[in-house]
């Protein structure tokens, strides 16, 4: 039950047991967190935005919905939300991302960037990365469809918590786009829970 920290724009990646719960804890407030999730016995079987929407009807993911995964099997379920407001629409940002809304700033790899490194040793290749969950991050969709970054609702110490339905290898990052934090950048801590 030991706290883990991901440090400001960086990512982790490890193994989550089926029936095991994720507690991902956003402890500043305000801080994006991109989520993947691949079958351990087959990292090509992956969490698929199109496959949740689908099952779930419904794009506003919260406590009691499942994650799905391409092969449309159940990956993760939500046990418990504080927030209710994440993103499941938007891909996880990239040097391109970087280049393309912010060309007066640093390219940075990002987090598809972060994801791909820590992925790479369970045999995840940068091309697999699909469209993360994003928890925590606010992307209003307007009548007319057009969709808007805005901060995150979160406040310190808001969280998720998810219980793994498979034995699953999981993605997970502190977010390092400007729009998405609110222009700054903190840590995300995350336990394993039995």
């Amino acid at each position: 039950m030991s706290l883990h920290v991901i440090p400001p724009r960086s990512g982790a990646a490890f193994t989550l047991r089926a029936g095991q719960l994720l507690k991902v804890i956003d402890p500043m407030g305000v801080q994006v967190s991109d989520l993947l999730a691949f079958s351990a016995a087959d990292t090509r079987e992956v969490i698929s935005n199109g496959r949740t929407f689908d099952y779930e009807e419904t794009i506003a993911l919260t406590t009691g919905n499942r994650l799905w995964s391409n092969r449309s099997n159940v990956l993760l379920e939500i046990v418990e939300d504080s927030v209710g407001r994440h993103d499941f629409l938007l891909t996880p940002c990239s040097e391109a991302t970087f280049r393309h809304f912010y060309p007066d700033h640093p390219v940075h790899r990002g987090c598809f960037g972060n994801l791909a490194e820590a992925l790479a040793p369970y045999g995840v290749e940068p091309d697999a990365i699909p469209t993360a969950f994003n928890l925590f991050m606010n992307v209003p969709v307007a009548p007319d469809g057009t969709l808007q970054v805005d901060p995150p609702v979160s406040a310190p110490g808001d969280f998720i918590t998810l219980r793994a339905a498979m034995d699953c290898v999981i993605g997970l990052t502190a977010c390092s786009a400007y729009a998405s934090n609110g222009g700054s950048f903190k840590p995300i801590h995350y336990q394993l829970l039995d």
